[in-house]
């Protein structure tokens, strides 16, 4: 951290990169110097070799392929780089994409430009920032079932769930559902097919991983 970080800035617009550039250079210019800027997702990475760059600044709202894309292609291309993502949205989507391509951090444009300096030296320094908002938002969604899981269940198939990881014998859903115990024996083998499961041991444990016993 003695000699200066070269940093490379991604992003589609020339007067927010310029900009961008010389908060870096007027602020932090005994830390940073900006090696290259582009709009375009494809130079991103060669870029950053040709740079030899310690950071990437990637926006992550780049037509056409976006910037988890550059993401990507920086960190397959030169995976010592360090790379923060800038998004003008609040998408929590976006920003898990993000993270998922390699992104070692996350800030929002609306973000005071006099506070970027710190989350730069922290995510040079091998540290992830973001928001704690965000972060909350992503380890709640985290524990959430996959879409592709819920649309296999109805509202009895999740009621049911429920009662299994409860720990409740066959005749006791039977009745919490008004079936018969024949029924009910049928329903739980048919969720645990669903579930992709073996037993009712796992299907409690997946209730719980997902945190479906504290929903109400």
């Amino acid at each position: 951290m003695n000699e200066r970080l070269v940093v490379v800035i991604v992003d589609d617009h020339e007067l927010f990169a310029q900009g961008l550039a010389l908060l870096l250079e007027n602020r932090a210019g005994d830390r940073f110097t900006v090696g290259g800027a582009t709009t375009r997702v494809e130079e991103a990475a060669a870029l950053v070799d040709a740079c030899a760059a310690d950071l990437a600044i990637v926006d992550l709202a780049m037509p056409p392929l976006g910037g988890a894309a550059a993401i990507r292609q920086v960190k397959q291309r030169r995976p010592a780089t360090r790379v923060l993502a800038l998004s003008g949205s609040d998408d929590l989507a976006l920003a898990e994409r993000a993270l998922r391509a390699g992104a070692d951090g996350f800030l929002p444009k609306s973000a005071d430009p006099d506070v970027l300096i710190a989350p730069l030296l922290t995510v040079a320094s091998g540290l992830c920032v973001m928001p704690a908002p965000l972060l909350d938002a992503l380890l709640a969604s985290a524990r959430k079932p996959p879409d592709e899981l819920l649309e296999r269940l109805d509202t009895q198939d999740r009621a049911l769930w429920v009662l299994i990881a409860r720990g409740l014998e066959t005749s006791d859903i039977a009745a919490r559902l008004y079936v018969s115990e024949r029924t009910a024996k049928r329903m739980v083998a048919t969720l645990l097919h669903k579930l992709a499961v073996p037993n009712r041991i796992e299907a409690a444990a997946l209730a719980g991983h997902y945190g479906l016993l504290n929903d109400p």
